[in-house]
């Protein structure tokens, strides 16, 4: 019996994982994308569990150029530059499949393909049998009796038989027919208008691509005529995609044999990269004693019922009565909640027993189901009942969209979501199916199971309802199953019961609310200002083009790659995972530092690009057709220190540094007869910074209500309050925000431009003057260390799963978060608190006023004109009272017609 040796295509599954959308979401807690590496270790999981080779090989394409641009020097000229979340994934998940005990190869000078052909035919001759896996169709044609493809994403398998089925030609005729037919993401010639059915037409006819040459005079009509004068191009074409299978490896076949795992090393990519549902296959009993599920939630199936019965319901609705907590959920035909349509409801009461009701799936063939008015109608009493406590995941989605029929959902109990948000924000993401695994050891009923796929998908109204019922049902039964199993946990810990019960809970229906306010925009003026800013960056780009001398993409990477260092010879400071000159803007940054042009006229034109089509151009596609208004959504569940985020549109990231950003408030307006009111507390962080180290300068220097910057800047640079001048007072800005942020001396070198001596004598003359700052920060690292956690003034906390990590570059990540959480997570919890209590005492008292934003440290009102002084000084005074720290809290506010005049 023969051996097989299954070779993989690792830039394929590469590049294929990172395509696939769902996996496109996959992010760590600092933001850090995951899914390519996901996708592929999950592919190659699959692969080993089907096929279970000894000899196995993970192959990848090498960084620079192959051999082919020697033959031509505008192969793969096209392509589009690695995007950036892409390339970054590559080393750690070279590193994991290592780790893994994985044999992984990158030959410089050549291809993954050729590589995996040479590896391919030499192990036929030693009597092997060999299993490509791969989409490539370029390896096709080395199939022959022993060698085989298989695609694992359409499980489609390629033999001899198979390559002529889906190509038309035989596997010895695939280098003609890529000849013939080009590859446009490769930049390979061939024939133009010849597709596949043509050259495979062609070559059948004449028996190989020499034959089609030899009888191109014979070959009709307009494609005859590409033909003819593509003849001199197509042997340069067959060079260029026939693979070579003689390559000097210095790895036998016979050697890719998989080793044992390092499961330390494992160990440690997982916690690293939050691969949690990971860690629990790793043969160690490390993880035992916090994140395993109990054993009665090992998986078992639900007892769901569907309803299609008025005496279905009727039942139903006794058993939310009288349940002393049921879970809740919603199925719609969409995540924009102001758009949204019910679908069906589910309710659970008891843990494994659920029940769903259709109520408008609409299918050709769909079954008789209740009228949804009716459903809603009769459920509406127990919905709006403050008695009638409720459970859900992401409980605020399903308010607003029950708010749209006329529904008021009270009595909202608990959050599943938000249970697993303030129990450890960082350990794993707060979507129902990762937290299931995680804490249920369930693998639940993915969405794009029964919806299907990409341009595949459904609305959910689409999805039978035989196949939608078990899987809403689950929703509410796993929801009350993690409530069970996170509740319990959550209540041992008083702060963190404290901050969910009477922070995060009852913040759901202020947010709710808030988001179905919106804001009102002005079309025309963003209109207006995407006319400006096209012309800006129409006058950059030509400003670049005179200091170059020549044309150039701006927007290319690549071209600007070129031009900044082969051109312009500029210095490489930092390098791409291929060895590429990075133009990232880091890098760029740092070459507008050292006082080069170009580079700051390229981050200027990235900038208002970005402007342009994140704002001024999507923003009056976003209004609300109904409202008049646009909607943001924000996430409770998303920032590790307890901030809120915002997306569709992202309120948080419009740049206020700049004046084009700050124009985009300016289309942020208030109706007729209104104005908006914005408030926002000043210098919080340095504030609670205070209060947090006790230093008694930085103390005196707030209560005596000093300029916070002044003040740094008279005791760092030893000069009297009232001589300190702009220059100085911008340095201590620098080094006042930049210190709390865990800013190195090299950092605040390249903030100030000045070099890293001075720099550091800066700093350490800061800690001089300011000591207790510096004790704190020792402290807090140290305490950071030994418990893993560190802690808001309230008691939120957060964890930090690489305080004592090994590799120095992530401890000190982490150590720089201690410092910075504890003054980022107690502004978010204050200002959460001041939400609460201005919806409590102005916004619940009928009082003609909506809070309609919160950006950051700041919240947004919108009133009318005759009340918005006296609510002014209401919301401020709530404000600067929502929290009693050592310092006071100021409250800075501002009454406009836009949000820009309020700021």
């Amino acid at each position: 019996m023969s051996k097989t040796l299954v070779l993989v295509d690792g830039s394929y599954y590469l590049f294929r994982a990172y395509h696939v959308q769902q996996l496109q979401r996959f992010r760590t807690a600092n933001d850090e994308p995951t899914g390519a590496i996901f996708g592929v270790m999950n592919m190659l999981h699959k692969l080993l569990k089907d096929y279970d080779p000894e000899h196995f090989a993970v192959v990848f394409d090498a960084r620079g150029k192959s051999f082919r641009n020697d033959l031509y020097e505008e192969y793969k000229a096209n392509r589009a530059p690695i995007p950036e979340d892409l390339e970054c994934q590559f080393e750690p998940l070279h590193e994991i499949i290592r780790a893994e005990g994985f044999p992984m190869l990158m030959i410089d000078g050549v291809e993954a393909d050729d590589v995996i052909a040479t590896l391919a035919a030499r192990a036929v001759e030693k009597g092997f049998d060999v299993v490509i896996s791969t989409g490539d169709k370029d390896l096709a044609q080395i199939v022959n009796d022993h060698i085989i493809l298989i695609n694992t994403m359409t499980d489609t398998v390629l033999d001899p038989a198979g390559v002529e089925e889906k190509f038309g030609v035989p596997p010895e005729r695939i280098v003609d027919y890529l000849a013939l037919v080009g590859d446009s993401v490769d930049n390979i010639p061939g024939v133009p208008k010849v597709g596949p059915k043509t050259a495979a037409r062609w070559l059948k006819q004449y028996g190989s691509l020499d034959g089609v040459i030899e009888h191109a005079d014979e070959i009709k009509g307009k494609v005859g005529d590409y033909l003819r004068d593509s003849l001199d191009r197509l042997p340069l074409s067959r060079e260029l995609v026939t693979l070579k299978s003689d390559l000097e490896l210095a790895l036998k076949p016979e050697n890719l044999i998989r080793d044992e795992p390092d499961v330390e090393t494992l160990l440690d990519h997982f916690r690293r990269w939050e691969f949690n549902s990971w860690i629990k296959q790793l043969p160690i009993n490390a993880e035992d004693d916090n994140d395993n599920a109990g054993d009665d939630n090992s998986g078992k199936p639900g007892d769901y019922e569907i309803i299609f019965t008025a005496e279905g319901l009727d039942r139903w609705i006794k058993v939310l009565e009288k349940a002393s907590l049921f879970a809740f959920d919603t199925e719609t035909t969409s995540l924009n909640y102001m758009i949204a349509e019910i679908v069906g409801v589910s309710f659970s009461t008891i843990s494994g027993s659920a029940a769903y009701v259709p109520l408008a799936h609409d299918y050709d063939g769909a079954p008789k189901q209740l009228d949804r008015n009716d459903v809603l109608k009769r459920l509406s009493s127990v919905l709006s009942s403050d008695k009638r406590k409720k459970l859900g995941h992401n409980l605020k989605y399903d308010q607003s969209v029950l708010a749209n029929y006329g529904i008021e959902l009270n009595g909202i109990e608990h959050d599943s979501m938000l249970e697993s948000y303030v129990l450890n924000s960082t350990a794993s993401r707060h979507d129902m199916d990762s937290l299931a695994q995680k804490y249920l050891n369930i693998r639940t009923t993915h969405y794009e199971e029964v919806a299907g796929k990409g341009a595949k998908q459904v609305p959910f109204n689409k999805v039978p309802v035989e196949i939608a019922g078990p899987y809403a049902a689950e929703d509410a039964d796993i929801t009350l199953r993690l409530h069970e199993t996170l509740w319990p946990r959550l209540s041992e810990e008083k702060n963190l019961k404290e901050i969910y019960q009477h922070m995060e809970v009852p913040l759901l229906s202020i947010l709710s609310r808030m988001e179905r306010n919106g804001v009102m925009i002005d079309v025309e003026m963003l209109h207006e200002q995407s006319r400006e800013l096209t012309g800006r960056m129409a006058e950059i780009e030509e400003h670049a083009h005179n200091i170059t001398g020549e044309t150039f993409n701006i927007g290319s990477p690549k071209q600007i790659q070129a031009i900044l260092y082969e051109k312009m010879e500029l210095p490489v400071i930092s390098k791409t995972p291929k060895g590429q000159p990075s133009t990232a803007e880091a890098v760029l940054q740092d070459l507008a530092d050292q006082g080069y042009e170009l580079p700051r006229l390229i981050l200027d034109h990235r900038a208002m690009s970005k402007l342009k089509s994140t704002y001024t151009d999507r923003l009056p596609g976003m209004i609300n057709a109904s409202t008049g208004r646009v909607h943001t959504s924000y996430h409770q569940a998303v920032a590790a220190t307890g901030r809120l985020s915002s997306s569709d549109p992202n309120l948080q990231n419009i740049p206020i540094r700049s004046p084009e950003g700050r124009k985009i408030r300016r289309a942020f307006i208030a109706p007729p007869g209104y104005a908006l009111l914005a408030a926002d507390y000043s210098q919080i962080e340095l504030r609670i910074m205070a209060h947090l180290s006790g230093d008694k300068s930085l103390l005196k220097a707030f209560e005596q209500g000093e300029d916070i910057h002044r003040a740094t800047a008279s005791e760092v640079f030893d000069t009297e309050l009232d001589e300190v001048t702009s220059e100085q007072r911008r340095s201590a800005k620098a080094i006042n925000f930049g210190l709390i942020y865990g800013m190195s001396a090299w950092g605040l070198a390249r903030q100030l431009g000045i070099d890293r001596g001075a720099a550091k004598e800066y700093v350490d003359r800061y800690f001089e003057r300011y000591p207790g700052v510096k004790q704190y920060m020792d402290d807090t690292r140290e305490r950071a260390r030994e418990l893993g956690y560190v802690e808001t003034v309230f008691g939120r906390r957060l964890y930090l799963p690489e305080i004592n990590a090994r590799n120095v570059q992530r401890r000190q990540y982490a150590e720089r978060t201690a410092i910075n959480a504890p003054m980022q997570g107690t502004a978010a919890d204050i200002i959460k608190k001041a939400m609460l209590g201005i919806d409590r005492e102005i916004l619940g008292s009928g009082k003609d006023i909506k809070m309609i934003m919160q950006v950051h440290d700041e919240l947004i009102f919108e009133a009318p004109e005759d009340t918005v002084e006296e609510m002014t000084e209401r919301i401020a005074g709530l404000m600067a009272g929502a929290a009693e720290l050592s310092v006071p809290l100021e409250v800075e506010t501002g009454i406009g017609a836009n949000w820009d005049e309020a700021h």
